[in-house]
């Protein structure tokens, strides 16, 4: 009984193995090649602005608690996108393969 116990466990754990994302979360738009930024704030958030050619056009935000976001700059004036009175769209990534 501990055998096929042991084999099933084994396969559970192999088959979330193969779920576990690898490498840098990269935002969908953002070359590869785009500047990165990151800085920790004194909180414990992981801020990453990712720039082309000196412009800003996303922010990845991982909290200290909580899941991680993206802000874009969909227009590409070079500032988040949203007026001042009001929050910015926020992206966050439900699945990652």
């Amino acid at each position: 009984m501990t055998a096929s116990r042991t084999a099933v466990l084994a396969i559970a754990l192999l088959g979330l193995s193969a779920c576990a994302s690898t490498g840098q979360d990269q935002p969908d738009g953002i070359p590869a090649d785009a500047e990165q930024v990151t800085r920790t704030e004194s909180n414990g958030d992981r801020i990453t602005e990712y720039r082309i050619n000196g412009q800003l056009r996303a922010v990845q935000v991982v909290p200290s608690r909580g899941p991680a976001y993206f802000l874009y700059d969909r227009d590409g004036d070079g500032s988040i996108d949203g007026d001042r009175d009001s929050v910015p769209q926020t992206y966050f990534k439900l699945f990652d393969w």
